[in-house]
Formats: C-alpha cells, structure tokens, sequence
C-alpha cells in the first residue's frame, strides 16, 4: 500500500499533531509504504518513512503566525497538490488532514487517486451548533479555546467533506453528525486512535481504598470538554464527601471566574497543566470526560491503559463499553453521570470489574493496533474506490465522447476536451 499522507501542521508536536505522529508510525510497522508531506516535523519518524516537508527546509520553518492557520494550510496544499501530480501512478491512497487538503483532493480525484480525509472531530457545523447552544445555556458569551464560529473554515472544510471520497472516522460519533447531514455510509470509513503503552500502564500494586474515590479531569477547560458539568455531578455525588477530583490543565480566568464556588470546593484540586498526566492516571480511579463532542478523545484510551475507569458521555470513544470497562451516559446528561459516580463510590466491587476490563484488553487500543485498523480502513478505501462507477474528468474525456454538435458547421469548435 503506498501512501501519500498530508498533514499542513508541525507532525509531532501535541494534540492533532501528536495523532498524525503516531498514525505514520503505525501504517509504517504495518507495512505501508508511506511517504509523509508534513508542514514541519517537530520530531523525527521512522528511518523507512519518506518526509518531505512542504513550509520548512532543514532548521529554516515559515511562519506560521504570519501566515495565519488559514494560510499556511492553503500553501501546504497548493505544494502537496504539485508534488502529487508528479507522482501519479505511484501512489495508492492519499491520506488528508483539515484545512490543507482542498487542491489535493481535487488533484486525486482528477488523477483517479482515492483519497481519504481526515476527521479528528465530528462535522464541523455540528461541533458551531453544539458549543454555541451550550454557552448560551451557561450564560457564556464566547466559547472557550475552540469552536468560536468562523464561516471561511466551515466553508472550506465543507467543500473539503464533498472533494474526498471518503472520510476517516475514528468514531461511531463522528461518523453520526455526518449521517445526519446526509453523508452515506459508504463515505465513512472507520478506523480507531492509541495509546503509548510504554507510558500509560496501570500500577499493579495499587487499590483504591474503600469509602474513598479519586476522580481525575485532563485537558483545558473548552465547553466542550463538559468540565464544568463533572464538576456540578461530582459536587451533587458523596463521593465528595472525602474524595478528590484532580483537574489537570489550564484553566482561563473567565471559566475560573464563572464556577468559582464549584473550583474552590476543597474536594476539587486544580492543578493546571501537567507534564506528569501518566502517573496521575495511575493514582486515579476514574476518569471523569461529559465531552459534548470528541473524535475520539485520546485521554480515554489512555486511562483504559492506565487501569484508571472512563465515566464518560458517549462522544468520546468507541473503546468505552458501558459497564464493561466503562460507564457511559447520553451527552449533557449531568444527573446520570452523577449517579454513576455515585455507583462507583458506593460498589467498589464494580469499579473492580471495570478497572480488571480495562487492564485485561488494555493491550487492544495501543498505537500499534490503531495503525492497523488504519490501514485496514485504506484498503476498504481502495476496495469501494476500484468498485465505484467512474464519471470521467473533464481532461480524461476522449474525443470520441465530445458531443458531435462541438464540430458541426456553424458551432464553434473546442479548443480542448477541457471547454466541454
């Protein structure tokens, strides 16, 4: 499977970037042939991966600040999309990221390239609708961190969902906000997120003491991350009686600002960012994530990996099977993830049995496995696209197809299958 991955970012560095890392690790030790147009690399990848990078030569890197996210994406893809017109016939799949894909889409599937794009959130007018609703309901002007509305995103994301010939889902709900704006199911393709297990791996010695339970939070404070709503549930739950809930990442002095009371509660601990989430994992018994919206939210394959239980809403991952390593509850739905707090405060037997889940299949979600559900997901790609009724291009159009009145006396003639 040769591969042509684009990624407009700095491959490497944290989140998204960190995703598209690891991905090309995985496709790699799976066996693809992959050659990898990154904007910048913030750390190296395998020695038998191709890296080309498209807005850095050696230590000299564009600005990003200057040209803006808009920007660079938009010449990151203009480069991308040069360079695969040189390699048509040599690539089997082209493999896209958000925002830096536009030409590149338009160039495969003018070249009869199948090409996939990614999606590392759901559909981006759900994600606007959702995160505006929610702060309206909080009494919040603006979204925190993500999703403020912006219309020249949205539109040429959009425009970027109709080029692809299929969508990389990493989730059942994902993949949902797209069926519900009319995408069929034949587009979606699934495929999963990891976890490093070298770093996220539980501590056999430890058990959580009885009549005590340790709730952790990791990540920023965005609205749609639902921190503020694992915090009223946990306030409303005895387990805050005598318990902790860890919160782990910055908090903005509006969000500080806005739950005060509930921040300065002393069952809450803030503990701002944190380079040392592994050991936390390991210290806690359960991941508290209400997400309103997630791809597939990384920290819950982490925690599954770390022994530390998700409660989570059903946004966040495809790994969270409720009541088998997880307890899962309906989006925005506060009083059921009270109570399942609540449960796991009260039924330590329970969270034995969840957390025993997590440990005994941890070894299914790492990074390595991810690569090759990815992979797998290509080939059904390849597959769909070889089996798919092809509508010719305009410059793929041969002249016995050009309509005969193009030459009959009197009408002008074509100056090229391109003017049809």
């Amino acid at each position: 499977m040769r591969v042509l991955y684009s990624f407009p970012h700095k491959i490497g560095a944290a989140r998204i970037c960190y995703t598209a890392w690891e991905q090309v690790r995985g496709l790699a030790a799976a066996g693809a042939d992959v050659a990898v147009f990154p904007g910048a690399v913030s750390r190296p990848l395998p020695a038998n991966v191709a890296v080309r990078p498209t807005l850095a030569r050696g230590k000299l890197r564009l600005p990003y600040k200057l040209l803006g996210r808009m920007g660079a994406c938009v010449l990151h893809d203009r480069i991308v999309a040069r360079r695969l017109e040189k390699m048509a016939g040599k690539v089997d799949i082209v493999h896209c990221w958000p925002l830096g894909s536009l030409e590149t889409l338009k160039t495969a599937k003018r070249l009869g390239i199948p090409a996939v794009l990614e999606r590392p959130n759901a559909h981006t007018r759900f994600c606007y609708e959702t995160v505006a609703a929610e702060c309206r309901r909080v009494g919040l002007s603006i979204p925190h961190h993500e999703y403020q509305e912006d219309q020249a995103v949205l539109l040429r994301e959009e425009a970027e969902f109709e080029e692809a010939f299929g969508l990389l889902c990493p989730g059942a709900f994902p993949s949902q906000t797209f069926e519900d704006r009319g995408f069929a199911k034949e587009k979606l393709f699934r495929h999963r997120y990891g976890f490093d297990e070298n770093q996220y791996f539980p501590d056999a010695t430890r058990n959580a003491r009885e009549g005590q339970l340790t709730a952790l939070f990791v990540g920023v404070d965005a609205i749609r991350k639902g921190l503020h709503l694992a915090l009223e549930a946990w306030l409303a739950s005895p387990a805050s009686r005598n318990g902790k809930f860890l919160v782990a990442g910055e908090l903005s002095a509006e969000f500080e600002g806005r739950w005060a009371r509930e921040l300065a509660d002393p069952s809450v601990k803030a503990l701002g960012h944190r380079s040392d989430v592994p050991e936390l994992m390991r210290s806690a018994d359960v991941l508290l994530l209400p997400s309103f919206e997630e791809g597939s939210a990384l920290v819950c394959m982490d925690a599954i990996g770390s022994g530390c239980v998700p409660v989570v809403s059903a946004a966040c991952s495809d790994a969270c099977q409720h009541m088998h390593n997880a307890l899962v509850h309906t989006v925005g739905d506060m009083q059921t993830l009270q109570r399942h707090v609540t449960l796991l405060y009260e039924d330590r037997s329970l969270l034995g049995s969840l957390r025993d889940a997590c440990i005994r299949e941890r070894l299914q979600y790492t990074w390595p496995e991810a690569g090759k559900k990815l992979f797998a997901a290509y080939q059904l790609a390849v597959d769909h696209y070889a089996a798919a009724p092809k509508i010719p291009m305009p410059n793929q159009i041969s002249p016995n197809q050009i309509p005969k009145t193009a030459t009959q006396p009197g009408v002008p003639a074509a100056s090229g299958a391109t003017s049809l």
